[in-house]
């Protein structure tokens, strides 16, 4: 997949396209539904289909305050955003003049300039523009004078729940990583990289990585079955998300244990993915050390028991 970081880059001559416009936050089931059709309609018509989307997220230059915590950072957006089959994403500095453009003029100097777009697919709440003047019918309207088709797609729901990235925050803040997974389509993930520890985890001779402070979203506080990429290679996990309360002064980590661990070549730059799969318990303060020691040894079993499965599931 290209990927242009502004309009700049895109090639004399690109296109004609087939566009969606969107934050695409997580990349979620609806999504993927929108971006596979507006996939198939380029290849039916030999064009290039193209994701549109934003950075930083818009309402962290217009209402900062209200800006969430996002599901996909940037770089695990575009890494979900190819898997659609996109032959390209241009990824719009989302600035201060970007956002008073008008929606007459977003269109005009975006998708009809800059992307030659023939076609546009967007949901049904999908809106642009300063602020977000413009709707599905306004863009309806302004492809009929550019010269370019509009489908809107209705809203995607699954197993009863609307799929919106709004929801699947919630999911994830309440710690109901089966519920996120069911709206998402995938695992939800946190990429980062290793932060020093507090030697506790060498002192229960449990083998911990530390994960650097991460600005993005993540799960309540408690203890996860989740697994973890090091470099290439995979590592079942138990990890506690929260402020580690047994050790006296609360201070916050995403903290994991490695169950089937062997030395690694570990640096603060390593990069790390952690996927969560299953709440475990909610966080709590132990008497002892040698309690908690007894707890994590229980919460390994119970991890093992689920991943055993997992892993037997993924090879039959």
């Amino acid at each position: 997949m290209r990927i242009f970081r502004n309009l700049k880059e895109i090639p004399p001559g690109f296109g004609p396209t087939v566009v969606s416009v969107g934050n695409f936050d997580g990349v979620h089931r609806g999504h993927r539904e929108i971006l596979a059709r507006m996939a198939q309609s380029a290849a039916k018509r030999s064009l290039q289909s193209v994701a549109v989307t934003f950075e930083p997220h818009p309402l962290r230059l217009l209402r900062p305050a209200a800006s969430p915590k996002l599901i996909t950072p940037l770089a695990a957006r575009l890494e979900l955003l190819q898997a659609t089959g996109a032959a390209a994403t241009l990824v719009l500095p989302f600035t201060a003049e970007l956002s008073r453009m008008s929606a007459e003029e977003f269109v005009t100097c975006v998708l009809h300039d800059g992307l030659r777009a023939v076609e546009v697919h967007e949901g049904p709440n999908f809106r642009f523009g300063h602020h977000a003047e413009g709707g599905p019918e306004e863009l309806r309207e302004l492809g009929r004078k550019l010269g370019f088709t509009v489908v809107v797609h209705p809203a995607c729901s699954f197993r009863g729940h609307a799929v919106s990235s709004s929801k699947i925050r919630g999911f994830i803040s309440a710690g109901d990583l089966r519920r996120a997974r069911l709206l998402l389509g995938h695992s939800f993930c946190i990429y980062s990289t290793p932060a020093p520890g507090r030697g506790i985890g060498k002192n229960l001779t449990v083998p911990t990585i530390n994960l650097a402070p991460y600005a993005e979203l993540v799960p309540a506080n408690g203890v996860y079955i989740t697994r973890m990429r090091i470099a290439d290679e995979w590592f079942d996990s138990v990890t506690n998300v929260g402020t580690r309360p047994t050790f006296g002064e609360a201070s916050f980590a995403i903290e994991s244990h490695l169950l089937n661990f062997h030395p690694v070549n570990l640096t603060p730059a390593t990069p790390l993915e952690l996927v969560f799969l299953q709440r475990i318990r909610e966080e709590r303060r132990f008497p002892s050390p040698e309690v908690l020691k007894e707890q994590i040894v229980r919460d390994a079993a119970h991890a093992g028991r689920y991943l055993r499965l997992l892993h037997a599931t993924a090879t039959d």
